[in-house]
């Protein structure tokens, strides 16, 4: 059976530190920085996984979380098959301001977009201010894939995606027989010149 290519524009909301920018690199080029400078607009990044029978595309939009550029927000989220909205489990005013997102990606985006609820910074457990019952009670209520990540450690980044790549529709786009097979775990790396950018 043919591989089915599937593209899927994803993108990351919450508050500025949170670790928007660190989740997608570390998902996309498997690397973390301590000292990561705030993202200014939006940047572009693509991983290509395979989840069963089927390729999964990830054009992952990384946005600022500065106040000032939330109003270019909705160009990024209208058209995304799933939206990422990450707070830090060490500070409670980002799980507020993730909800508010979540509220307005219900309000304003595609109404089929697939949700998800990122608590990061596990590695700060001992530090933890926002309980994770709170955070599984209101994805339940929501009904949206909820986990908590470390981009530091890379714990549960590759799970988050694979979550999400279950629930994206299938739009067949064939793949010549040619093209290499890649796993969940390879990576795809495009510079900053991509087609999604």
């Amino acid at each position: 059976m043919e591989s089915i290519q599937i593209d899927s524009k994803v993108v990351i909301l919450g508050d500025s530190g949170v670790g928007k920018t660190s989740i997608a690199l570390r998902f996309t080029q498997n690397e973390f920085f301590v000292y990561q400078l705030p993202t200014i607009g939006a940047q572009c990044m693509d991983r290509i996984i395979k989840v069963g029978d089927n390729m999964i595309n990830f054009s992952i939009w990384d946005t600022a979380g500065q106040e000032r550029f939330r109003s270019l927000a909705p160009m990024y989220y209208r058209n995304a098959v799933a939206a990422i909205i990450v707070y830090d489990i060490t500070q409670m005013n980002t799980f507020e301001i993730a909800k508010n997102w979540i509220n307005e990606i219900l309000e304003n985006g595609n109404p089929n977009v697939i949700l998800a609820l990122v608590g990061n910074k596990l590695d700060l457990e001992q530090q933890r201010n926002v309980k994770i019952k709170i955070a599984e009670d209101y994805s339940r209520e929501q009904g949206i894939i909820f986990l908590e990540t470390s981009a530091k450690t890379g714990d549960h980044i590759d799970d988050l995606f694979i979550e999400i790549a279950k629930k994206i529709p299938i739009t067949p786009k064939k793949i010549p027989r040619d093209i290499e097979t890649l796993n969940e775990s390879s990576i795809t790396k495009k510079s900053e010149k991509s087609s999604c950018c």
